[in-house]
């Protein structure tokens, strides 16, 4: 058990975990509602520091990141437990996880990162369930893998107050944020949380930071993808955060507690994509379909496609560093390198030794 940040004592004797808008008030022993934050004595605790449940090298273009050094392999892992309660979660296997037998792989913060450079990742991943909540781990982690050269990414749902949201994203290059929907009775009824704390992470990212930010939206069938609802979110990603910030729309598929939605049709998320772009956003992907139109990046001064894609995999790129489109000279919003193969579609488990060796 590690020792956890952001708590303070109350009157009545009870400890208020301060990480997250849930503001958990706990007697000892007793756990928050992401349940690896615990009360011990009169301490917080984190429970999952130095535990995973599993490391893999995947391509990048799967956290969704289309405008980080595109065709790169990136080491990720995730914990257990989380600060939402989404109807749809799909790695509900994991992040609704109370099991801590699940947490197979140890590792320390400087061994992820060995193990990520030796794999020949470019970066480290914090993803599978949100890294707010394991944050001292992912912190730390992220600190490792800027001594030897790597990036850190946070795959989150942004859900973390103001005073850990500044010295978390200190450590992040990069962030996918779940923009989950564009209405309070969405968030409230179907992932137990609010959406305003979301977009304050989204406007702080966007201006308060270097870190690159990217947002996905799952669009669930009769749920959040009403075009009146898509033309609001795009329209405040536009006016609020600008448009070269990448929009993903991606498909959802009946899991966990929303097994009697239908998936998502690869229209929808065409139509999506279309609404977005038509209120002035240069970047808008579709996800979890195949679908290269909506894959691609185009150039934002000329049209024409500089890198193609076919669901994870890069078939082409035309960037290098400078970031230039070859054409009309345009600059593309993003990280970017010099580009010789991707990484492709594969998963590749990666087990880690507790100290010592390679992966």
């Amino acid at each position: 058990m590690h020792p956890a940040r952001w708590w303070h004592r109350l009157d009545d004797g009870r400890i208020q975990c301060d990480l997250c808008p849930r503001d958990c008030r706990l007697h000892d022993g007793q756990r928050g509602m992401c349940f690896v934050r615990q009360r011990v004595g009169d301490a917080m605790v984190l429970t999952t520091y130095g535990r995973s449940s599993g490391f893999c090298l995947d391509p990048i273009e799967k956290k969704p990141l289309n405008h980080f050094f595109p065709g790169s392999s990136v080491l990720s892992f995730g914990t257990a437990g989380c600060n939402l309660a989404c109807k749809f979660c799909q790695n509900w296997d994991i992040s609704k996880s109370r099991e801590m037998d699940r947490l197979m792989d140890a590792a320390s913060p400087q061994r992820i990162a060995q193990a990520a450079r030796a794999s020949g990742a470019a970066s480290v991943a914090f993803t599978y369930n949100d890294p707010v909540i394991f944050a001292e781990y992912a912190m730390d982690t992220a600190d490792a893998c800027h001594a030897l050269g790597l990036y850190s990414v946070a795959v989150t749902a942004g859900y973390i107050h103001a005073q850990p949201r500044r010295e978390f994203y200190a450590r992040m290059d990069v962030a996918n944020v779940d923009l989950k929907g564009f209405t309070e009775s969405f968030y409230f009824q179907q992932t137990g949380g609010h959406l305003a704390p979301v977009l304050d992470t989204l406007q702080y990212l966007r201006h308060e930071t270097a870190c690159w930010l990217e947002i996905t939206t799952l669009l669930i069938p009769g749920l959040n993808d009403d075009a009146s609802e898509i033309e609001a979110l795009s329209r405040w990603v536009a006016s609020e955060l600008g448009p070269d910030v990448p929009l993903h729309f991606t498909a959802f598929h009946p899991d966990y507690k929303m097994l009697d939605r239908p998936p998502t049709p690869p229209a929808t998320l065409q139509r999506a994509r279309a609404i977005a772009l038509a209120n002035g956003l240069h970047y808008v992907y579709t996800g979890n379909v195949h679908d290269v139109e909506g894959g691609t990046t185009y150039c934002p001064g000329c049209g024409e496609p500089l890198i193609r894609r076919d669901w994870y995999e890069v078939l082409e790129c035309a960037l290098d560093a400078r970031a230039s489109c070859p054409h009309c000279g345009a600059r593309v919003a993003g990280c970017f390198g010099a580009f010789s193969r991707g990484f492709g579609r594969r998963r590749i488990p990666v087990r880690l030794e507790a100290a010592g060796g390679e992966p």
